[in-house]
């Protein structure tokens, strides 16, 4: 275990990065966007949340029901936890304001996956936190139902800046369903999100992150993986609906012999939102493997989808594809994949492609009876299947619908 650096010489590097922009995507001004917001009130019984708030958390993904199959929840509204709770043992669930007042050794852990001097986005989280999350699983747990977690952005033009921590310690399974969303018709308003992730020896976590913005809001998450000796972590990511402006590029060091990392995402860009996603992962021990699996519809939104493997390390694999469909003569994808590789005993190959519908697909399916519309939506739907595990029934057919609906805007 490194051991952190002192808190004053982390706050030193932050400052000096405040300036320090991205290379990909665009850059956000984060002196137009407020700092602060009123407290928002605690809520023991999450029936009592207003309605609206409950229809855009349950449409990320998020269970609320009185008898739901959860191990745990917490969601943060804006700068306040507003709720947090536990159902299984082996499993703790909190704000990671209160996880660092409660362990010191907590502390070590932070700025380990993500540097705080990436970008004046990561220092900007460290100069401005607004809590996270912390969730734990203990050794040899088995943590039967999923874990939840809900960033909730509700005031206008606020930025919030969250530092989330997830640990799978060794032996211990978990899934863990985030969902990040915004109030109905949120005109501007900016979510940073560091998370840093540590699966331990012969640990498994299963991360579904869901984004659903409004066509006002910046997104910046930063997104930190460690993953040691025969340790396996899943992510699964989806993003449907508009956003001003997207960029996530999740970095994955796979630093254990048999280390395992697969990425799958789910990408639907509208008209007027700008998105920049991707993953990386270094292989950095040997028999380490990982797969990246993209799709990514645009029904006139630009979007840049990224991959990168680095092989460091003897027999390790790897395998991306990256595939991409226009239904939009406004639409805009880019596909970036990327290897490389220093050894000659390293596995790693790619396969990207970016294009329309063909209209012999279209008359196949309409000479058995579809309609051009139900033909078109057919399609998109087998395009953009990836095995996503863990999503809720709801979820899935909100995915559903929204991907018959690109299709009938198409036409």
């Amino acid at each position: 275990m490194h051991e952190r650096k002192e808190p004053d010489a982390v706050k030193e590097k932050a400052s000096a990065a405040r300036a320090k922009t991205s290379p990909l995507g665009e850059d956000i001004d984060l002196g137009q966007y407020l700092s602060s917001s009123t407290e928002t009130p605690y809520f023991d019984d999450l029936a009592l949340l207003p309605g609206e708030q409950r229809e855009q958390m349950q449409q990320s993904g998020m269970a609320l029901g009185e008898h739901v199959s959860r191990s745990g929840t917490i969601i943060q509204v804006d700068h306040s936890i507003i709720h947090s709770s536990v159902r299984q043992d082996g499993v703790e669930v909190m704000g990671i304001n209160r996880a660092l007042s409660m362990y010191s050794w907590l502390s070590r852990y932070l700025w380990r996956a993500v540097p705080v001097d990436s970008d004046k986005y990561t220092a900007h989280v460290e100069l401005h936190q607004n809590n996270g999350y912390f969730i734990h699983a203990l050794p040899n747990a088995r943590v039967t139902w999923p874990v939840q977690a809900c960033l909730y952005l509700a005031k206008s033009e606020l930025a919030q800046n969250v530092h989330n921590i997830i640990i799978a310690e060794e032996g211990s399974e978990l899934h863990v369903i985030t969902g990040c969303t915004t109030a109905p018709g949120q005109e501007s308003g900016l979510h940073l999100g560091i998370s840093e992730i540590y699966i331990k020896p012969r640990a498994k976590l299963t991360f579904t992150m869901i984004h659903r913005w409004t066509q006002g809001v910046a997104v910046r998450p930063r997104t930190g993986i460690i993953v040691e000796d025969d340790g396996v972590f899943l992510d699964n990511y989806v993003i449907m609906g508009p956003a001003h402006s997207v960029q996530t590029n999740s970095v994955a060091r796979c630093i254990g012999k048999g280390a395992i990392t697969r990425f799958s995402s789910v990408v639907v860009a509208p008209r007027g939102s700008s998105m920049d996603v991707g993953s990386q992962v270094f292989l950095d021990a040997e028999g380490s493997r990982t797969e990246i699996i993209s799709r990514v519809v645009s029904t006139g939104g630009h979007v840049t989808s990224r991959g990168y493997i680095a092989g460091n390390a003897p027999k390790v694999k790897g395998h991306m594809e990256c595939n991409g469909l226009i239904l939009s003569r406004e639409g805009f994808i880019h596909a970036v994949p990327e290897l490389k590789s220093i050894l000659a005993d390293v596995e790693l190959s790619h396969e990207a492609s970016v294009g329309k519908i063909a209209e012999e697909e279209i008359e196949y399916l309409m000479a058995r009876g579809l309609s051009r519309d139900e033909a078109v939506a057919v399609i998109v739907r087998g395009f953009l299947h990836v095995d996503i595990e863990g999503l809720p029934s709801r979820l899935t057919a909100e995915l559903q619908r929204a991907i018959e609906t690109s299709g009938k805007d198409f036409m």
